[in-house]
């Protein structure tokens, strides 16, 4: 592994030792000040801004010519809860290298893709090129962040964005959007003792969900892949002995287009009493045949990646920019118990950036 692969990897061990559950403003704080003070201490020419006291923190970290068009990476800096640490093999906040592996919490999703960026930027100030990074809070809880942090983009000319979450180095060129609803079905309460007088919320929202399962309209896009939908809790009742008069639960969907018809659907039922959205993302598409993707030294998918991103709400921002979702390590890994990045994967991205940093995007050519 090369002196600068090195570094990388004490980079992305220093920010998995920070814990930063989404929600966690602080946490969140400390991995971007940590970033920061990387970049800077490395070279003069990256200039730091942002509003790290805001509710959802955001920073963002930028090198060359203000007026040159700029390759951003889009970074979050917040992870999914570690869960029960019994159940690792390893501290997870201890960040780990064993076998050629770093393991930890937010090693895939998306430590060690922020650390390969930043060493992007590091190196991209040296050569003068226009590069940014930004990083924003809460993207796991519904990219909660990602508007703040839209305020960075307002008089920058942004020529391409990459998103450097887990995709085992392959580039995707979109992703389908998330719509999350919360449904609530009422009933009537009695004693538990004599069911026939009250009304089962929770049976009428069982009928409801089991319709779903064979009734929900769901389409599909050739680039995006099929819609789904998952039901991520339930909760309903109050006592073994009584009938329960509510019952509701929370809907995730994946969705390929804007999703009112899903939604109408939810609502004509009639056992629910009602459907309140809770999170609308847009779906992310980019023409796959666009220049500066096919230039990129990296096949791309046939699909889109599963999950969503920061990309959904910066989008808005950057109409006509193209946007891959690009970086290393298993998506299999991320949330994961052991969350492991496989460090050959880490090393063969570091030098994938390199590449989109010097060769490809036009106003930043240097030397490879």
């Amino acid at each position: 592994m090369t002196e600068d692969a090195d570094e990388v990897v004490g980079l992305a061990r220093r920010l998995i030792a920070i814990p930063s559950v989404s929600g966690d403003a602080d946490g969140q704080r400390a991995v971007q000040r940590t970033v920061a003070e990387y970049a800077t201490e490395r070279h003069p020419a990256v200039r730091e801004d942002g509003d790290l006291g805001a509710e959802r923190p955001w920073t963002l970290l930028s090198t060359g010519d203000a007026r040159a068009q700029t390759l951003l990476f889009v970074c979050h800096a917040d992870t999914v809860p570690a869960g029960d640490p019994g159940a690792w093999s390893t501290d997870p906040f201890r960040a780990v290298v064993d076998g050629g592996r770093l393991t930890g919490r937010g090693a895939v999703d998306m430590k060690c893709g922020l650390a390969a960026a930043t060493s992007a930027l590091v190196l991209a100030a040296e050569r003068g090129a226009a590069v940014a990074v930004l990083m924003t809070s809460d993207e796991e809880a519904g990219a909660l962040g990602a508007a703040g942090a839209a305020a960075a983009l307002a008089d920058r000319d942004v020529g391409a964005v990459i998103v450097p979450e887990a995709t085992d180095g392959v580039i995707h060129v979109g992703h389908r959007g998330a719509l999350w609803l919360d449904v609530e079905a009422r009933g009537r309460a009695a004693h538990g003792s004599t069911p026939g007088r009250g009304e089962n919320a929770i049976l009428g929202l069982a009928r409801v969900l089991e319709r779903a399962r064979h009734e929900l309209p769901l389409s599909s896009d050739p680039d995006l892949g099929e819609e789904t939908w998952n039901v991520g809790t339930v909760a309903g009742g109050t006592a073994p002995n009584i009938v329960p008069a509510h019952a509701s639960a929370t809907i995730d969907m994946r969705t390929v287009g804007a999703g009112e018809a899903q939604v109408r659907w939810w609502r004509a039922q009639p056992e629910l009493a009602s459907v309140r959205t809770l999170l609308s993302l847009p779906a992310l598409r980019t023409d796959r045949t666009h220049p500066w993707i096919r230039s990129l030294p990296a096949p791309v998918a046939p699909a889109g990646v599963p999950y969503f991103t920061d990309a959904s709400v910066l989008r808005a921002h950057l109409p006509g920019v193209p946007v891959v979702v690009w970086g290393p390590g298993a998506p299999a890994q991320m949330h994961a118990v052991d969350e492991a990045m496989d460090l050959g994967s880490l090393r063969a991205m570091c030098g994938r950036y390199r590449r989109a940093v010097l060769d490809r995007l036009p106003e930043s050519r240097g030397p490879g």
